[in-house]
């Protein structure tokens, strides 16, 4: 529970500190003089790194709940194949029967 507890405060604070610097950005944009396109370019770049931000708390919260969801970069992810279709569990089983 206390882990819980840790990993919402955390994202909290993710949270905050990533609003605080999409408004100064937002703020400070204007003020510097760049062409159309590039202003474009940062803000699309920005809007990215912002979703990312956003994907990453959900997942973290879905961890928190218990709800286990895979993604490439967890532990023990399976690649490679017609074997990464398989559960893990499986994919383990025929390893051991293929040996």
């Amino acid at each position: 529970m206390s882990g819980a507890i840790g990993a919402i405060i955390g994202i909290i604070f993710l949270l905050v500190i990533v609003g605080v610097v999409w408004w100064a950005i937002q703020q400070l944009l204007p003020l510097i003089p760049l062409g159309e396109p590039f202003r474009t370019i940062i803000y699309v770049l920005m809007v990215v790194v912002l979703v990312l931000i956003v994907l990453w708390v959900i997942l973290v919260l879905l961890g928190v709940a218990g709800i286990r969801v895979p993604s490439p970069f967890s532990r023990g992810a399976i690649s490679g194949g017609s074997v990464a279709a398989l559960s893990g569990s499986a994919a383990e089983y025929l390893q051991g029967v293929l040996t």
